[in-house]
């Protein structure tokens, strides 16, 4: 699946208000576009358990939250929601920025997780990508961006 899609599919969140990470989660979970064989409450019970274990902060005030386990059973409800936080939360980042974007990440397999893990780490390395997610972009132009990547 094409990371366009997924950005499509997820579409993208703006100024969630949140204290902490856990708090975004609570707040996005239950707006996401998730299929019906997954609530809102596993997979905000999902990224909790894997935030726990380690912090999903890459550095560069971004953070790549996904589940350890795969959670979505088909194809076609994979997605990435995209989500500016209204204000930058401390998530332990290994560059200390403080996070103000993330990237939700849903897989159905885990070839196509670090495919696009793959594909998002050299989209972050885009100045044209970058430039989109400090004016905010929305999922098309962040979509129309990632094409063919």
């Amino acid at each position: 699946m094409e990371i366009s899609q997924m950005f499509k599919r997820g579409g993208v969140m703006n100024d969630i208000d949140a204290k902490d990470i856990f708090e975004v989660y609570k707040q996005i979970c239950p707006k996401m576009h998730l299929p019906d064989s997954l609530t809102a409450e596993q997979l905000y019970e999902a990224l909790c358990r894997r935030e726990k274990v380690m912090s999903t902060a890459v550095g560069r005030g971004i953070a790549l939250p996904h589940c350890r386990d795969i959670i979505l059973k088909d194809d076609e409800s994979q997605q990435i929601t995209v989500v500016y936080l209204k204000n930058p939360i401390d998530m332990n980042a290994p560059d200390v920025k403080k996070v103000s974007v993330l990237f939700v990440l849903l897989t159905s397999n885990p070839q196509t997780h670090l495919q696009t893990l793959s594909t998002l780490a050299r989209l972050f390395k885009n100045d044209n990508f970058m430039n989109l997610l400090r004016n905010r972009a929305g999922a098309e132009e962040l979509a129309n961006e990632a094409r063919g990547m």
